[in-house]
């Protein structure tokens, strides 16, 4: 297994450089104590915690995976104590609200440690990752009774949450729901139905588990529209926050998965079980969506935390691997042979492990950066445009930052050759690790349905015409910087074209509606390779003002270029794809797919 380093070198440039944090965080509503000092010094010490205690569980985690029996589910040595040290550190505690013993920092900062964490440990890093998202949407729409009781726990770590929509008829169509509510006449609710995939749902890690659950009270109408949230606890809280009976909620089994073996992932069986209702009935869904939205940034983390990881480990191998010679001649003379790296090839696949993971670190803090003006902006515009703003680009990070950490993630194990097949040297586990992300929280195929069909053509284009118009205003600013038309020219053609596309997709959806899902991949995958076009120029710029002789600036415009000349032209076949409309794919009949 690669040993993990933290990259606070290219987190710290992206912060500090690229987004300028000294003035982002100042503007924050309640957040201005944030200073770069304060902010490092975070990423510092989290950066201590994921190398030194969760990187070494990894491995181990992998090899040793989660052991259910009746008695409860155990967790790969080592994961309990790690967590609890992290919670003893604060850590779990960051980004909650002070009145429930948070530490009160923007959302950001929570995301930002999640880079480190995911990278070293994602198996590990997915309880605390689940819990603070149920926390949130406590934090949000949950009653007094249910925070005061039940949120102080959360935030400390003592207890950790979870998040249970799917059941086995449904899959990702949660309006399919047939999980039971019924009112008891006391406030309380008698929950039954079985829900699956259920991260954490199970584990000995923390002394209760608090169950976000979606179900349907009697009398609800079909359908999405009728889907309320419940709490519904491990153990039931007495008032004091201590511990009451065992709720009616099992663990039947654990999945046997392809990879993230360190995670446990629980069928739920809910007898009768006790919730309570969160906020009103028949929106639970609405309330879900802020845990679900957490989560696909979440997820988002995961393909560039492993995606990291996997250039981390195919770079160390490529400068000590001596195999052949270099085609213009030996490059280690005194050797048997030269350092892979030295070979075209394993450059391509490095330079695209680095562009890819350097671009979506800078795209997805970015995304951060935004997460907190929709939080905490100074004032309801501002937070409203924030808002509409994240709901575009959650989609495309989602997908497109788990596609390409999942061709990363090959590609680091590609470089090892025969070894990347071998357990022992950790690159396939990475690569199993990260197959997940790009299907649970909602799959390629859906958040690009989400994007095309209800971003963009659910606002009439507005959504998108929001985000060009700030690419296009960056792309104006540079015209006259001759050294940036490499980068701005096609940028500034692509975003037009993008705009132009969306209009022809819409007009042929007006007459088959298929056309929609039939370009909405490719559409996505599109978007993505502009949006991180816009961070990569930005991030030349920066480079070219770089002094000389700083090399991380050198490598910086030279990924920039490579990503340009190499990356960039994908959206030339994506484009011919998704114009090429749905009839390739709906014209044969269902029964000539027969074998």
């Amino acid at each position: 297994m690669p040993l993990y380093k933290a990259p606070l070198r290219d987190m710290q440039f992206v912060l500090n450089d690229l987004l300028k944090v000294d003035q982002h965080y100042p503007t924050l509503s309640g957040r201005e104590e944030v200073t770069p000092d304060l902010l490092d010094a975070i990423l510092t010490e989290g950066a201590k915690f994921a190398e030194e205690v969760i990187a070494p569980l990894n491995q181990i985690g992998d090899q040793q995976g989660c052991t259910w029996s009746e008695d409860g589910v155990k967790t790969p040595d080592g994961f309990k104590e790690a967590y609890q040290q992290y919670c003893e550190s604060g850590w779990t505690s960051v980004s909650a609200r002070a009145e429930f013993g948070g530490q009160g920092l923007p959302p950001s900062v929570g995301l930002l440690l999640s880079d480190m964490m995911g990278g070293a440990n994602w198996s590990w890093s997915m309880y605390p990752g689940l819990s603070s998202s149920a926390a949130r949407v406590l934090e949000e729409y949950g009653n007094e009774m249910q925070q005061t009781r039940y949120l102080p726990k959360m935030v400390d770590g003592t207890w950790t949450g979870t998040m249970c929509l799917t059941e086995p008829h449904a899959g990702s169509d949660v309006g399919l729901s047939r999980t039971k509510a019924k009112d008891n006449g006391d406030g309380t609710y008698a929950i039954t139905g079985t829900k699956i995939f259920i991260s954490s749902g199970e584990h000995d890690m923390a002394e209760n588990i608090i169950h976000l659950v979606l179900a349907r009270t009697e009398g609800a109408p079909e359908g999405t529209k009728g889907i309320s949230l419940f709490l519904v606890p491990k153990f039931i809280a007495h008032e004091d926050s201590s511990l009451g009976d065992r709720n009616g909620v099992t663990c039947g089994s654990i999945e046997h998965k392809m990879g993230i073996k360190g995670s446990a992932t629980a069928v739920l069986n809910f007898d009768g079980a006790t919730g309570y209702m969160i906020g009103e009935e028949n929106k639970g869904l609405t309330y879900m969506f802020v845990m679900m939205n957490t989560a696909r940034m979440g997820t988002a983390m995961q393909g560039l935390c492993l995606g990291q990881l996997s250039y981390q480990g195919g770079l160390e191998y490529a400068r000590e691997r001596l195999q052949m010679r270099s085609l213009s001649g030996p490059k280690n003379p005194d050797g048997p042979a030269d350092p892979i790296i030295v070979h075209p090839d394993v450059r391509r696949m490095l330079l695209t492990q680095k562009a890819l993971t350097e671009g979506s670190r800078a795209f997805l803090y970015w995304i951060l950066m935004v997460v907190d003006k929709a939080n905490c902006g100074a004032t309801e515009e501002e937070r409203a445009q924030a808002d509409d703003l994240l709901h575009l680009l959650t989609p495309i990070a989602k997908a497109f930052v788990t596609e390409t950490g999942l061709e990363v993630a090959n590609y680091g194990m590609q470089i090892y050759g025969g070894h990347g097949f071998i357990s022992e040297w950790g690159m396939e586990q990475i690569v199993r690790d990260l197959r997940i992300a790009t299907l649970y929280e909602g799959t390629t195929g859906i958040q690009a349905l989400d994007l095309l069909g209800r971003k963009i053509m659910g606002t009439g284009g507005q959504a998108l015409m929001n985000l060009t118009k700030i690419i296009h205003k960056y792309c104006e600013s540079q015209k006259e910087n001759a050294g940036m038309a490499e980068f701005i020219e096609p940028l500034a053609a692509l975003n037009k074209e993008w705009g132009e596309i969306t209009m022809q997709i819409g007009e042929k959806a007006m007459q088959n509606p298929d056309e929609v899902g039939a370009a909405s991949v490719d559409y996505l995958m599109y978007s993505g390779y502009i949006a991180l076009a816009y961070m990569w120029a930005q991030m030349a710029e920066l480079a070219l003002g770089g002094s000389e002789g700083d090399t991380f600036m050198a490598s910086k415009l030279k990924t920039a270029k490579f990503y340009f000349q190499r990356l960039l032209p994908r959206t030339e076949s994506h484009k011919l794809s998704m114009l090429s409309g749905a009839d390739n794919l709906m014209a044969m009949d269902v029964d000539e797919f027969a074998f």
